[in-house]
């Protein structure tokens, strides 16, 4: 079975997925996959230009977590959307020195639900689990996890509302 774990930037993907790993799950790190299908850069998002579409068609599923901002693009069994509080999430990718143009803009995303969105676009809505890592430790929110793709707590998402967070102007 390949879980998807997936989330807007500062959410905790890594560093869950790293405490996963050390619980002896196979764990498949995006960001290690994508070199080839680096098309170049946009300056102006300070982000890749990646041809998602040829990588998802040409990913080897794995038995275990696929960990990345665009996991949730893959045919996985089971997706985890790991979500933080816009202001919570504005800290973390602060002390990661992000600009203030991207963090605005992570926050922004996170706040719109945009992650979710995208899943829910792609998978059964019965094979999505919805985290909130705000305030929790990875030992935690791997525990969640293992107990979502164990089949020990069901799919659960769209409780999350950050609306109130999203900047007018």
């Amino acid at each position: 079975m390949m879980c998807g774990i997936t989330g807007t930037p500062g959410t905790g993907k890594s560093m869950i997925a790293d405490e996963l790993a050390r619980r002896g799950h196979t764990v498949v790190h995006i960001t290690d996959t994508v070199g080839p299908y680096v098309d170049g850069d946009d300056e102006k998002r300070d982000v890749q230009v990646i041809d998602v579409d040829r990588w998802a068609a040409e990913f080897v599923p794995v038995d275990g977590f696929v960990e990345g901002h665009f996991a949730h693009l893959l045919p996985c069994d089971r997706v985890v959307v790991l979500r933080c509080r816009p202001d919570e999430l504005k800290a973390r990718l602060a002390r990661r020195k992000y600009r203030e143009a991207k963090i605005r803009e992570n926050a922004e995303a996170e706040a719109l639900d945009s992650c979710l969105i995208e899943t829910v676009e792609e998978h059964d809505p019965s094979h999505i689990f919805e985290l909130d890592t705000t305030g929790r430790d990875a030992p935690y929110c791997a525990d969640r996890i293992e107990q979502f793709t164990g089949g020990e707590i069901p799919a659960d998402f769209g409780h999350i509302d950050w609306t109130s967070f999203i900047e007018v102007g």
